[in-house]
């Protein structure tokens, strides 16, 4: 560049004229490839008057999740510069995923827990549990705290798994074999007694066998009403006070609704009557367990299945009802009922004829490859009386296996319907 100036007004220092040159530096900056593929046209588009057909932008060709547009850079800069990209998009990814899981559905009164919301300084911990953690705790004047003894913990950690809980409605759980007197009803009530204890919520167990169950035997009788009379007052039954009134209460809060004792109107009790059973159990309970007969392909068994979240098969300890029960695992499979299958549990009733003749242990490891879990559940006096079961009066050892058996139903247990 270059400039003279001369004088204006008359003679000077610069009348002969100055010439001053200046070399601008090259261009500092030209547009990646990338940069100009995005780049708008320097036009001026009015929006009122557009001709068809008109393009104003280059076509665009975005680059997928993950991918980095192509540089002239280096190849070790590239590579650093992917690998951040990289770290970026997986810490994108967790925020996203995240995101996603709360904005899934509203969330339940039940998700806003005391962890969940109170600050540490909002917390007391809790008096231990345990006689030497417990001694130590109020001879401090409770300065100290050991926490709960190992049996505690392990007896919470079961409660956390009983007590979990479900979003989108009602869960159901049938209880079936191919083999009479192996114990099904007893493990129905030991089921639902546990579940009951634990939770909250309401747990109900149907007595849908059309040969006779005797599930409402296991509680102590406070109606004669049946499934029968749901059936015939579904219209007239408006709130849970109208349902409670046909069910007998245990003293755990588990409710029974017994079957027909006539097993002539019994066996009259369909697929169409147990949906009408199920629907109405299902506006006032949580968890509906079902104590299903011995026919396996009656019309009731297949009601039941289309229903079922998971299923409990139960088995005794002689090798014909160890093999009936694994037989009702293959009619299970061949009849679409495979997913099922794969998720049960297998309830082993080592109390019935025979047990002490057989290998209980090979047992088990059958039943271990074709489902996700097994119990065994022990001998104990009162149920072997088929009477009315007392849960707190157990065995220890029952009433432990009854527990666990809950809280492997409960892990098989969808948390939310898809």
């Amino acid at each position: 560049m270059t400039t003279t100036r001369n004088g204006d007004d008359g003679p000077s220092m610069f009348d002969d004229g100055v010439t001053v040159s200046i070399d601008l530096p090259a261009t500092v900056h030209t547009v990646p490839e990338h940069e100009a593929a995005v780049a708008i046209d320097d036009r001026t588009v009015n929006p009122a008057v557009v001709p068809a057909g008109a393009t104003y932008a280059r076509p665009v060709a975005l680059p997928r999740t993950g991918e980095v547009p192509a540089t002239d850079e280096p190849a070790t800069r590239s590579a650093d510069r992917a690998a951040l990209e990289s770290s970026a998009s997986v810490d994108r990814a967790g925020q996203l995923a995240e995101r996603a899981a709360r904005l899934r559905g509203p969330e339940t009164a039940a998700m806003l827990t005391p962890d969940r919301l109170l600050a540490d300084k909002g917390r007391r911990r809790p008096a231990p549990e345990g006689g030497w953690q417990r001694f130590v705790y109020t001879v401090t004047f409770h300065g100290v705290n050991l926490g709960d003894s190992k049996k505690v913990r392990e007896r919470k950690a079961i409660d956390a798994r009983i007590s979990r809980q479900f979003d989108g409605g009602t869960r159901f759980v049938p209880v079936l074999t191919r083999k009479g007197g192996v114990g099904k009803t007893t493990v129905t009530t030991l089921l639902g007694m546990a579940f009951s204890s634990v939770r909250e919520d309401r747990v109900i167990a149907i007595d849908a066998n059309p040969d006779r169950g005797t599930l409402a035997e296991r509680v102590s009788k406070q109606t004669r009403s049946t499934v029968r009379d749901v059936v015939t007052r579904a219209a007239s039954i408006n709130g849970f006070t109208d349902f409670s009134a046909l069910v007998s209460r245990d003293e755990t809060r588990l409710d029974i609704l017994a079957s027909d004792t006539d097993p002539l109107i019994s066996e009259a009790f369909g697929d169409d009557d147990y949906n009408v059973v199920a629907d109405l159990a299902a506006r006032f309970y949580d968890i509906v367990l079902t104590d299903c007969g011995t026919g396996i392909v009656h019309s009731v068994m297949r009601a039941t299945l289309q229903r079922a979240d998971e299923i409990v098969i139960v088995s005794g300890g002689s090798v014909d009802e160890a093999r009936l029960a694994s037989e009702t695992l293959t009619w299970l499979e061949a009849n679409g009922y495979g997913h099922l299958v794969k998720n049960a549990v297998v309830a082993i009733n080592t109390a019935t004829h025979a047990t002490n003749l057989v290998k209980i242990e090979e047992i088990e490891d059958h039943f271990r490859s074709r489902v996700r879990a097994i119990v065994s559940i022990p001998y104990d006096s009162q149920l072997a009386a088929g009477s009315v079961i007392d849960f707190k009066k157990l065995e220890p050892l029952t009433r432990q296996s009854a527990r666990e058996l809950a809280a492997l139903v409960a892990d098989g247990l969808p948390a939310a319907r898809a």
